[in-house]
């Protein structure tokens, strides 16, 4: 995500003061650095992990880039995408294919797995930017659509046989998004508005009974993921911190950060318990010990 806001002062719904704080169980979560500062640009978004445990995240050294970064924190250029284009969310599908959306060229690419060669998987010239994106069970992609000057968005489906779908439009900046553990449930941001809505998920992919998940009376949204419980893990740009909220809206826990923009977050580690932060203005990863697993770490 890239974005510069400037807040209104206005009176805006909050919903966090009235919910009860949650113990999680576990010692006081600390974040520390996990690749060297600047290692990548400012750009620094997408955080994903494949089966075999490596991390991935765009814009490693240059922007057009993907990187990839091993257990030790050391990272190197994975590929770069053709056509001047540049990424922003990654994420990988069940059988281990990566997927990109590129926010320069309205496209999705598809690096099978094995490969490190892009290939154009959809492109949509009526998308502003796709920006983030996740992919489902049966290979549905759902895509957050920004239009950062205009403050609106767009929420996009792709399904497996390629068809691209404007599931809604006329939304504030559409940013981060998520599926839960069960698959019954879509979660999005609007990082303006600082606002996160709840849809079900029917079984054609199609999204009905929206509603309000969160409001936040301060700082950006970006970046979201589920662990295993169902539990959504919000980065706060420009606070520096990590939200963990149940589904049910009680905060678990926040996660103070080094740096003070993160862009989006991941699971990772041996058995996926390491959050992997992507540090805006530091270009480098953050790491932290979740209290659990991520809802879709997988291990080969």
């Amino acid at each position: 995500m890239r974005f510069s806001i400037n807040f209104p002062k206005r009176p805006i719904f909050f919903f966090l003061c009235s919910l009860p704080l949650v113990s999680c169980g576990t010692q006081q979560l600390k974040s520390s650095d996990f690749t060297e500062a600047f290692a990548f640009t400012k750009g620094i978004e997408g955080p994903a992990v494949d089966g075999k445990g490596n991390l991935y995240a765009v814009n490693f050294k240059e922007e057009g880039t993907i990187g990839i970064v091993n257990a030790k924190g050391k990272g190197r250029i994975f590929l770069k995408l053709p056509n001047n284009s540049v990424g922003n969310g990654i994420r990988f599908d069940r059988a281990g294919n990566m997927f990109v959306a590129d926010y320069v060229s309205h496209t999705v690419y598809k690096v099978p797995k094995g490969t490190n060669t892009p290939l154009v998987w959809v492109r949509e010239p009526k998308m502003n930017q796709p920006n983030d994106l996740v992919v489902v069970a049966d290979g549905t992609l759902y895509l957050s659509d920004p239009d950062w000057k205009n403050k609106n968005g767009k929420l996009w489906m792709v399904n497996p046989e390629k068809n691209v779908v404007l599931l809604e439009d006329n939304m504030g900046t559409t940013n981060g998004l998520e599926v839960d553990p069960s698959g019954k449930f879509l979660y999005v941001n609007e990082s303006v508005q600082r606002t996160i809505w709840r849809y079900q998920i029917m079984e054609n992919g199609r999204l009905f009974d929206k509603t309000r998940f969160m409001t936040f009376p301060d700082f950006g949204l970006d970046g979201m993921r589920c662990d295993e419980k169902g539990n959504l893990y919000i980065t706060r740009h420009g606070k520096g911190t990590v939200l963990i909220v149940s589904p049910d809206k009680e905060i678990i826990k926040e996660v103070d950060l080094k740096g003070k923009k993160p862009s989006n977050i991941t699971f990772g580690g041996k058995n996926g318990r390491t959050c992997y932060v992507t540090m805006a203005d530091r270009g480098c990863f953050e790491q932290f010990r979740a209290p659990y697993k991520g809802a879709y770490f997988r291990k080969e």
